[in-house]
């Protein structure tokens, strides 16, 4: 048996009682004393203080971990504060395991209490393997259990991670409109009062009333919007108006000005005011009629807003398929331009989308929720890649029994050595917090999950991935 490394716990049991220790292992339980004895006197026995580091992300990895007392808990930690926390505790065999292809840890582990345990080094393996086929077959089914239940784990994760980050977008888009409805709101209500204190201070007659109603309609009708006058003339505009306003002694000219810049009232307009009120009712009947004007301003906003939070409300329903079976027939555009508008806070930056749609295309039967996740990552990927800048093109066409779609972006393209790698599991070239968390393994899987086929074409300025769909898919 090896010797205990210096700094180590020397309270090593002896043989005797640490064979007894592994025996409890499930693994080694049915082990000969012969076997047993053979690889304690391969293995190395070590104490392990709480909080120290027993494998380290990127350390080769050479051996495999035997735990007999205490708990350890490993984690990715390029992975960030979020990665996936992993376990053992006595009785569990980690580490790297026979017939893995791990070159290097990808995860760091710490004694979480205080450990016992056997190192068991990757050297010795082959003799392993050649005198205990038994304890061979149990640490392969390990190992397929390992990778198993880590897959299951990152996906996930990355299911969890990519619901967040369309979340964060999608409160974004539902903010602007639902801030602006609430804007909209407070503005009404000053309008109402306004509204409220210029008919208590008018006194115009019923003639002069019947003659002012059928004036203000003739106004209506010919004012137009404000055009976009730059800050200078706007100002002088105002201050027109504020000196107009003051020759006919209105109170408080200054708050009445900007009201009627915003409502574009001309001189004639505000003459013919003059003419019909008088002096003493023009100041109430001018801030009663530009408050109006307003008034059907808010409203065009209020409209506008409520609209859009309505479109992002049905967008969300049909992007996730809310309360339909999980195959259905599904219309490629309409699933397109689903995805497009929950993905706009990525593109509205500065991406042109170009739409190229075969109008003959027919439905196809497939996992609609599923197929959104897809545009969703392609989609995403490609904004990435163009850094918020460019075109992206998204055309669709019909191809015997099979629909294409194909999503293309003017980035600088994918070199071809990391075009053979991108369809591995986990593989990402963004950094840590970057992207939908959905990888395109992930992608790839529910394409083929509906018998599809997924391509890439890339050069700098044009890449292009293209999904292949059958038209009556199975499940």
């Amino acid at each position: 048996m090896s010797e205990t490394p210096v700094g180590a716990n020397t309270e090593i049991p002896g043989k005797e009682e640490l064979a007894a220790k592994l025996r409890i292992v499930p693994a080694f339980a049915e082990l000969s004393d012969e076997d047993l004895d053979w690889f304690l006197s391969k293995a190395q026995p070590l104490r392990i203080q709480p909080g120290e580091v027993i494998v380290r992300e990127g350390e080769v990895a050479d051996r495999m971990w035997v735990v007999l007392e205490g708990e350890m808990r490993a984690r990715r930690e390029a992975g960030g504060p979020d990665a996936p926390v992993f376990t053992a505790r006595a009785g569990d065999v980690t580490g790297i395991l026979p017939f893995s292809r791990m070159t290097h840890f990808g995860i760091t582990g710490r004694a979480l209490t205080h450990m016992l345990g056997l190192a068991f080094y990757t050297r010795d393996f082959p003799e392993l393997i050649q005198r205990m086929p038994g304890l061979a077959q149990k640490l392969i089914g390990l190992l397929t259990d390992r990778v198993r239940d880590f897959t299951r784990i990152e996906q996930q994760n990355e299911k969890l991670a990519a619901l967040g980050k369309l979340s964060a977008g999608l409160a974004h888009e539902l903010n602007n409109p639902s801030a602006a409805a609430r804007r909209s709101a407070g503005a009404l209500k000053e309008c109402l009062q306004r509204l409220r204190e210029s008919t208590r201070k008018t006194n115009l007659t019923t003639e002069q009333c019947s003659i002012l109603t059928a004036r203000e309609e003739e106004i209506r009708q010919e004012l137009h919007p404000a055009e976009n006058q730059d800050e200078f003339a706007r100002a002088d505009r105002e201050e027109a108006i504020q000196t107009w306003l003051e020759s006919h002694k209105v109170p408080e000219p200054w708050k009445l000005a900007t009201l009627l810049v915003e409502g574009n009232l001309q001189d004639a307009h505000l003459e013919a005011f003059a003419s019909i009120c008088g002096n003493d009712s023009l100041g109430p009947e001018l801030m009663r009629f530009s408050t109006l004007l307003e008034m059907d301003r808010i409203a065009d906003e209020l409209d506008h807003s409520t609209t859009r939070i309505s479109e992002l409300i049905k967008a969300i329903k049909e992007y996730s398929y809310m309360d339909q079976a999980p195959l259905q027939d599904v219309d490629l555009k309409s699933s397109l331009e689903t995805t497009l508008t929950i993905m706009n806070h990525k593109l509205k930056t500065g991406i042109y989308v170009k739409r190229d749609y075969d109008p003959n295309l027919p439905k196809i039967t497939a996992y609609g929720s599923e197929l959104n996740q897809v545009w969703t990552n392609l989609i995403d990927n490609a904004a990435d890649a163009m850094q918020g800048k460019g075109k992206l093109i998204i055309r669709t066409r019909l191809e015997g029994d099979s629909v294409v779609v194909e999503i293309g972006d003017t980035g600088p393209g994918i070199p071809p050595d990391i075009q053979t790698r991108i369809f591995e599991p986990f593989f990402t070239t963004k950094g840590v917090g970057e992207g939908t968390g959905l990888g395109l393994d992930f992608v790839h899987r529910i394409v083929k999950k509906m018998h599809g086929q997924m391509t890439i074409k890339s050069v700098p300025g044009d890449t292009r991935f293209q999904v292949r769909l059958p038209i009556k898919g199975t499940p």
